[in-house]
Order: C-alpha cells, then structure tokens, then sequence
C-alpha cells in the first residue's frame, strides 16, 4: 500500500504544498461538522496514522498530537448547526473545507479532498473516493477532524448531560434517540435531522 501515491503524483505535476483534506460528522442529529487540512512534509509517513475510523478513540488522540507535532500546517473549521439548518449539510461540509484549507498557516498549493465533491477552492484540487484510506495526507486530516469534534462533543456532553453525547457523539444512536423523544432537542441538535426520527416514532 503506497501511502504517498496521490502526494508524489502532484509532486511530480509540481506542486509543492500538497494539502490533504476530510470532515468528521456529517451524519450526527446534533452538533457541527468539521474538516481539517494538513501539509505534512515531503515524503512522510506517521507510524499508525489510517482512516479515522478504523483507529481506536485512545490512537486517534495519541496521533492527533504526533500529526500536529510533524505537520507543516494543519487548520480546523467547523461548520456550524445554523449552517447546516440553513444551507444544508453538502453545502457546510464543502464551506468548512473550504476554511479548512484557507486556514492554513502556510498556504497549500494543491488539495487532495477525500470523497467525490470539490468545495470551491482558489488552489487546483482532485477528489478521491475513500481518500482517508489511501493517502497519508487526507488519513492525517480525517485524524484531527475527529478528534477536534469529538472533544467538542464531550464540551457539549457536560452542558447537555441528559442525552449522553460522551458515549454517541451525537450520532443517531438508539439511546441519542431515546433522549431525543424524552427531553426535546437542545440548542444543537440539527432540525431537519430529527424530522424522519419524530414522524417514524410520535405518530
């Protein structure tokens, strides 16, 4: 598995500041969506570091500090729960990645964004389906946007402590459900998400 073949292709192409890019939570019935950007140096590969999803919540959190530490530049944006309410969630994810990599300290030259849909960058980009699995650079970002949400979450877990965000993330679990239908939906839940949920279950 060559963890770098996207990164030296655009290399090769010429570029040089190579960003890779991703979001986390997309999916939650409540809280943001976030996506981070990471320029990792010239031929990097970070011990351990892969899709997000497949790593444990305890690695994730060890290599979101190494991923830091070894990064050139590496930005995180959140889109917001009016954001979402108001544009919809295709549209947020794309203007937080879009931050994402305007938010970068060093500026990239080109992105590498995992999944088929381009945000509107300023800087020449390709998509690549399942990214977070193949490239070092979009794995490393999908790394930091979850960590960086999740941590948010359990803010939030403190704040709202009646639906049990620390154990779902505010992910459509059956037990986020259940606190749903019991207490109401708080300030950041998403609108539109708990719709289908209240029509399957109050009628």
């Amino acid at each position: 598995m060559d963890w770098l073949l996207y990164e030296n292709d655009a290399r090769q192409k010429g570029y040089k500041n190579i960003c890779g890019v991703d979001e986390a939570g997309r999916g939650p019935l409540a809280g943001p969506v976030c996506a981070a950007a990471v320029i990792l140096p010239e031929g990097c590969i970070i011990e351990g570091v892969n899709d997000s999803k497949k790593l444990t919540e305890k690695k994730r959190e060890a290599l979101f500090d190494v991923i830091i530490e070894t990064a050139i530049s590496c930005s995180v944006a959140f889109g917001t729960v009016e954001e979402i309410e108001r544009d919809n969630i295709l549209a947020a994810t794309m203007n937080t990645m879009r931050r994402a990599v305007e938010g970068l300290s060093v500026k990239a030259d080109y992105a590498m964004i995992d999944g088929n849909r381009l945000p509107k960058l300023d800087i020449p980009a390709q998509t690549i389906v399942g990214g977070d699995a193949k490239s070092m650079s979009i794995a490393a970002a999908s790394i930091l946007a979850k960590v960086t949400r999740d941590r948010l979450m359990l803010e939030y877990a403190e704040k709202y402590p009646q639906y049990g965000f620390e154990k779902h993330k505010g992910y459509g679990t059956k037990l986020h459900i259940e606190r749903i239908l019991e207490y109401g939906e708080s300030p950041i839940h998403r609108p539109s998400f708990l719709k289908k949920i209240y029509e399957k279950n109050l009628h």
